[in-house]
């Protein structure tokens, strides 16, 4: 079957993404054309158009296009999954929205009803971290990718048995409260760990990771199996007490 090839003029008026836009998206990397013609025409496949999908719905949620471009040229990018995430932030925000829309409601009878926590994104914002942190739109993903390049299956396993460690290690102090000094040193140990291994961990990725520990059902079976029953919620926990000294 002949592969069907569009040009930026038929994109345009398929998608209503402006043919300006296009070629700034190619100038950036973001979405390159299949193949380009002889003389000059940029041409897309429908691996284009699903990639330009992704894309618009990123673009849907406010991402910016440096993100956006580390999330979709991930090697390990998967368009299905990302869909359930960018779903998930759909349905936040059409929540948000609703709420704002119920809020105009009643200022419309009421004029000084007061309201401001439906102004509140941190809802979003929080799962939009939790996505940009599993997708890579980070320098830190950048820095993680250059030096898994290098390593072997065997050292990659290596390394996730010796962080599972931690976690083993921090799941015997569950006993302990959160903000135990010899908790919060496990917790230092953890990032000291990361940022040796795999990338710089600062407090704000470290913040992320914690919440992630928690929201992330495969995290937090690992994390438990690791550390004992409720350990991601305690490791979750400690970080957040650690990142806010």
């Amino acid at each position: 079957m002949k592969k069907e090839f569009f040009t930026v003029k038929d994109v345009s008026s398929m998608t209503g993404v402006s043919v300006r836009t296009l070629h700034h998206y190619d100038s950036i990397g973001l979405l390159k054309p299949a193949t380009i013609t002889e003389s000059g025409y940029r041409l897309y496949d429908d691996a284009s158009l699903k990639k330009l999908q992704s894309i618009l719905l990123f673009r849907e949620l406010e991402f910016p296009l440096k993100e956006i471009g580390n999330i979709v040229n991930n090697p390990d990018f998967d368009s299905r999954k990302a869909v359930k995430d960018q779903r998930e932030l759909l349905k936040l925000k059409q929540k948000h929205i609703d709420g704002l829309i119920a809020l105009a409601d009643k200022l419309l009878i009421q004029e000084d009803y007061m309201a401001f926590k439906k102004f509140d994104r941190e809802e979003i914002e929080k799962y939009a971290a939790e996505v940009k942190q599993r997708w890579g739109a980070t320098d830190q993903y950048s820095e993680y990718a250059q030096k898994s390049r290098s390593r072997t299956t065997d050292q990659h396993n290596a390394l996730g048995a010796q962080l599972m460690e931690i976690f083993t290690e921090i799941g015997k102090l569950t006993e302990l409260s959160p903000e135990n000094a010899q908790v919060q040193a496990k917790v230092k140990d953890l990032q000291d760990f990361i940022t040796a291994n795999y990338y710089n961990c600062t407090k704000d990725i470290l913040k992320g990771l914690g919440s992630m520990y928690i929201a992330d059902k495969r995290f937090k079976e690992n994390i438990d199996k690791a550390g004992g029953e409720g350990a991601a919620s305690f490791v979750a926990k400690a970080i957040e007490i650690y990142c806010k000294e």
